[in-house]
């Protein structure tokens, strides 16, 4: 079974800068794609970015375009959010997730949920204004 542990959330202020890593452990880990979503309080889960495992196209939110950039180190099987000019509003939980097999319509470069199979607990990411 495969586990994704995430890493590096954190207390930063406004304009400054963090990097979240999501680890996958378990039996050898192969993905289609991945992603990162948050959850602020009272607020439902959006996307956030998302990577094609083998090509590493990326995808973003309009929010994040610009600011945050996600990567993925194949050897390590380790994927990364470099999050730039933080703002107060993207404080929130950050998760990674795995989509395990490819889908018609790719909707999970779309910011579809659905497709992803394999969540991490989460990081909490705060931004004081």
């Amino acid at each position: 079974q495969v586990h994704l542990i995430e890493s590096g959330g954190g207390l930063v202020q406004a304009g400054g800068s963090l990097r979240l890593s999501c680890a996958a452990s378990g039996r050898t880990f192969r993905a289609y794609a991945m992603g990162w979503f948050r959850q602020a309080p009272g607020k439902e889960r959006e996307f956030v970015a998302a990577i094609s495992w083998s090509e590493g196209n990326q995808y973003y939110a309009e929010s994040v375009m610009g600011r945050f950039t996600i990567t993925r180190d194949i050897a390590k099987a380790t994927l990364y959010l470099q999050m730039d000019i933080l703002k107060p509003e993207d404080t929130a939980v950050y998760s990674c997730a795995a989509v395990s097999w490819g889908e018609f319509g790719n909707t999970w470069s779309r910011g579809a949920s659905g497709p992803y199979d394999i969540w991490g607990q989460g990081t909490q990411v705060t931004v004081s204004s």
